[in-house]
């Protein structure tokens, strides 16, 4: 089963249904059935939005969520879910969940900001997460912040949006990935697919 952490933050139903395209057994988990998280065989934490507001929203998951991810099951941030994951954000002033280590900074001001639209990634190094996946596959993107891990070997993919961002991260069994992949078509859904392969449903 894979649990979507429904607490607040952007379309819940996008990821939704992009997943039960690819996936029989999906529960969004929220305050009424968060004991059901438990019996996740991955957990993917989506959204949009403002990182102190994700942090705030979150919290009432956090220490569920950080034991069950303990133990070994997959996690896949998507978006602010990804920079959720680090340790703290030049957006403001709440610490993340400090499971990959690094922190989120602000585009460039050389840059427009946000972020927005279609791009391709640059391999860094081989993942389950993007197997089946090529530089020539492009994904949707929408963010004004970006996370720089503190250890280059955490780094799946980047993206080049005038310097190189990292687009898809992995530590251990915590995966993130900057963009949409329920917003990125085919290969958006790939991403998906794989990352429930990976969680052994």
């Amino acid at each position: 089963m894979i649990a979507i952490v429904d607490y607040g933050m952007g379309n819940i139903f996008s990821i939704y249904n992009g997943l039960k395209k690819v996936c029989d057994r999906v529960v969004l988990i929220n305050e009424r059935n968060i004991t059901d998280m438990r019996d996740a065989d991955g957990i993917v934490i989506p959204g949009v939005g403002a990182f102190d507001d994700g942090v705030r929203h979150l919290k009432r998951f956090s220490d569920l969520l950080l034991t069950i991810v303990g133990s070994g099951v997959p996690l896949l941030g998507i978006c602010i879910g990804m920079q959720l994951l680090f340790e703290t954000s030049e957006e403001g002033e709440e610490k993340g969940h400090g499971l990959i280590p690094g922190r989120v900074v602000r585009l460039p001001p050389s840059l427009r900001v946000p972020h927005m639209g279609w791009n391709n990634l640059h391999l860094h190094r081989y993942s389950e997460l993007l197997d089946g996946i090529t530089e020539s596959d492009y994904f949707y993107f929408v963010h004004s912040y970006y996370c720089a891990p503190r250890n280059d070997s955490d780094i799946i993919a980047s993206v080049d949006y005038g310097i190189q961002l990292p687009a898809v991260v992995n530590r251990a069994s915590i995966y993130g990935v900057q963009f949409h992949p329920e917003k990125s078509s085919r290969k958006g859904l790939r991403i998906l697919a794989n990352f429930v392969e990976l969680c052994k449903c």
